[in-house]
């Protein structure tokens, strides 16, 4: 499994911080957790800027919702 270097987790805490910013009390516990695996997953599979990162937290944060909602 590929280590992450200090620069793709600064990416990977700030793309999570910004993708929950709107969520009610920045997202529970769980929540966050559920979405940093993807990104972590994403992440070692070599997605590593930013914008790839976004896309990969909004589409966790979407799969996740509806997953609680149903």
């Amino acid at each position: 499994m590929k280590e992450l270097d200090r620069r793709t987790k600064a990416a990977l805490d700030a793309v999570l911080e910004d993708a929950c910013r709107d969520l009610p009390h920045g997202g529970d516990h769980l929540f966050r957790k559920a979405i940093a695996q993807k990104l972590i997953h994403s992440a070692r599979k070599g997605s590593t800027t930013i914008e790839r990162l976004m896309i990969v937290a909004r589409n966790a944060i979407r799969e996740t919702t509806e997953r609680k909602s149903a």
